[in-house]
């Protein structure tokens, strides 16, 4: 069975069943859990179902259900860490760097260096919660509407974060292809477009379950990415692929 055709049997087994757990799935279709969670996760960007610790619910059920904090900002993946890691290495001594809301930005902090010092930039609430008492670190919170995710990304964020420019920005996005960075909302894809169009150096931090993806909206070109991270579960074709267009592409072990 390939993947694709998995994947149309496991959202029909969410949505009939309500909740599926990925051991179960495993189990049933005989792979690795591992390829069930690469699964899982390219269905949740593909806006399909919602991912859960362990396995997945479907969308229309997660959209009832407010935003747990606890689940967007936990740990990260292995994946997601190996990135983060690799990121931090890339800020120097009074930077400004932005920093969204992603799960990835919050992997981030717990690598975040401390012996120099620089600015952040960013528009969630938990980045900002969480720097608040850094010396080291000024942190600036972007303005405006609140969502249920703690991230700020409305009309008045976008005019706030016209008036930066920074050194460094950590790119994120729901999936990235020649076409360049997407995300499946237009308002969040004209904020991050402000950004990053403000930034002296863009470094995209991509897993492997994003790359090749296509979102709703387009939010910036491949071509204008300075620096791709990714994990070690990225296909050489996928890197080939980026490399092409003019990236420098890193895979973080």
């Amino acid at each position: 069975m390939f993947s694709e055709e998995r994947r149309e049997e496991i959202l029909k087994l969410v949505e009939k069943n309500g909740r599926i757990l990925a051991k179960d799935l495993a189990e049933k279709f005989q792979v690795s859990i591992d390829s069930i969670r690469r699964d899982l996760s390219i269905m949740e960007d593909q806006g399909l179902l919602k991912r859960t610790h362990g396995g997945a619910i479907p969308l229309t059920q997660a959209q009832a259900l407010p935003l747990v904090p606890s689940l967007r900002y936990g740990e990260g993946t292995e994946y997601q860490q190996a990135i983060a890691k690799q990121a931090v290495s890339y800020i120097g001594e009074g930077d400004t760097v932005f920093l969204g809301g992603a799960s990835i930005h919050y992997a981030m902090l717990h690598y975040l260096p401390n012996n120099i010092s620089y600015t952040v930039i960013t528009n969630s609430l938990e980045i900002a919660y969480k720097l608040r008492a850094a010396e080291h670190i000024e942190t600036y919170l972007i303005g405006g509407k609140v969502k249920g995710s703690g991230n700020i990304t409305d009309a008045l964020a976008n005019a706030f974060a016209r008036q930066f420019t920074v050194d460094l920005c950590f790119a994120t996005a729901g999936g990235l292809s020649e076409k360049g960075l997407s995300t499946a909302t237009p308002e969040v894809a004209l904020f991050h477009k402000t950004v990053y169009s403000n930034a002296k150096k863009i470094v995209t931090l991509a897993e492997h379950t994003k790359i090749g993806q296509n979102m709703f909206t387009v939010m910036f070109p491949l071509e204008k990415l300075d620096v791709i991270i990714t994990d070690n579960e990225t296909t050489k074709e996928d890197i080939q692929m980026l490399e092409a267009h003019g990236a420098k592409v890193i895979v973080a072990d």
